[in-house]
């Protein structure tokens, strides 16, 4: 059978400047007056860029410029042109090659400046400084495919930030205060479509969140499909694919948060999953006060509002034994709880677990030594295998904890 001939395509190592310069010659586009002052720009840009990244008196820097200058050129005209030669070398004819090269600059600084991450908190809006100049001497020597490679990475991330502030701004929340709050803006982005599902207009702190979440656990884990999150209409159009990219992970978070058993925070701010994805405004005051709220309303429910010593060490003495928590007992119900303890035993960690959650926190250490005192003093009583008609124990009981007569 014949052998179908190779292929063979020659690779063209040459600077984009020197492949556009050729074709502009070969074309009659590029004439002797235009080579002339290439000729004459070219030597003082060396030196200005040497000067710029270091010194012009040495000659490995003058030759590190010649690469610079050449390639800041080159980089301008591919990118611009999209890599066609002939309208490459219409610039070079209709500019000098100095503007090229400040062009090709002025793009790699552009490119510097641009966000690197979505995180308010890791992005400068300032501009291109002098400490940036390290950073322009690297890439000043970059290849078209790494520059057009960073600048897609950074273009997302740029519109991200960009979208986050806008949707943001529909929320009454400023630049600043997304940059204060330092978080990501995917994490904007994503809260905000929750909470126009809510029907709230301004980003929710903690609380408000926590609410959020809860409101669409009730509505919507029973109901089938996904959450009504809307990309708003007035949105531009520029952004409108990223946010609905976005708003398909919300509906891929739901899934698993809305039929989740943990708690909002443990879900939310504790599971590594979903740590970071969603945004709130930290508020301290605001959460330590409805902290103190849910506390003094579970400790004011299991006490009945009793603070006193007997009724306290009764309620404790309950939940240790696995019987009804309670703050006062008859008699007969003080000698069915010795019974339960003789069969069962004690539990002392359980009453220190509900103090520790739920107690107020200025009498938190007293009422937990208040309770080791008592089962330190009087497990043996409780326990002992002599006090058959359990009279001692009955009697410790009443001396030491709220029993009605």
């Amino acid at each position: 059978m014949p052998v179908a001939p190779h292929s063979v395509s020659l690779f063209d190592s040459r600077p984009f400047f020197e492949k556009a310069l050729t074709h502009g010659i070969e074309h009659g586009l590029i004439g002797q007056d235009k080579l002339d002052a290439i000729r004459a720009d070219a030597p003082k840009g060396m030196v200005q860029i040497a000067r710029y990244f270091g010194t012009e008196y040495l000659r490995p820097e003058l030759e590190l410029a010649r690469d610079r200058i050449v390639n800041l050129v080159s980089l301008h005209l591919a990118h611009s042109t999209e890599g066609d030669l002939h309208r490459a070398a219409e610039l070079l004819r209709d500019h000098s090659f100095l503007s090229r090269s400040k062009a090709g600059s002025d793009m790699l600084k552009a490119l510097i400046t641009m966000p690197q991450t979505t995180h308010f908190g890791m992005n400068e809006r300032s501009g291109f400084r002098d400490e940036h100049i390290p950073l322009l001497a690297k890439w000043s020597l970059k290849t078209l495919t790494e520059y057009q490679m960073e600048l897609a990475s950074r273009s997302r991330a740029a519109a991200v930030v960009d979208a986050a502030i806008w949707m943001a701004g529909q929320m009454g929340m400023d630049v600043e205060e997304l940059e204060e709050a330092g978080k990501d803006a995917e994490a904007v982005i994503r809260t905000a479509l929750l909470a126009r599902a809510c029907k709230r207009s301004s980003l929710p702190d903690w609380v408000t969140f926590e609410k959020m979440i809860l409101a669409l656990r009730k509505r919507y884990l029973a109901k089938p499909g996904k959450l009504p999150l809307i990309v708003p209409a007035d949105l531009p159009s520029e952004w409108t694919e990223l946010v609905e990219s976005i708003r398909d992970s919300v509906w891929a978070d739901s899934v698993k948060w809305l039929e989740s058993d943990l708690s909002v925070r443990k879900l939310f701010d504790q599971t590594p999953a979903f740590m970071g994805r969603y945004f709130w405004l930290e508020d301290a005051i605001l959460e330590v006060d409805q902290f103190d709220k849910n506390v003094s309303k579970a400790w004011a429910k299991a006490t009945g509002g009793n603070d006193d010593e007997s009724s306290l060490l009764t309620l404790f003495l309950c939940m240790a034994a696995g019987s009804p928590a309670k703050t006062v007992l008859t008699e007969k119900a003080a000698s069915t709880l010795v019974k339960k303890i003789r069969k069962s035993g004690l539990q002392p960690t359980l009453p220190l677990q509900f103090i520790e959650a739920n107690a107020p926190a200025e009498h938190l250490e007293d009422y937990a030594s208040l309770w080791n005192n008592f089962i330190e003093e009087s497990s043996a009583t409780l326990a002992s295998d002599h006090d058959y008609t359990f009279n001692d124990a009955v009697a410790l009981l009443r001396r030491e904890c709220n029993i009605s007569r």
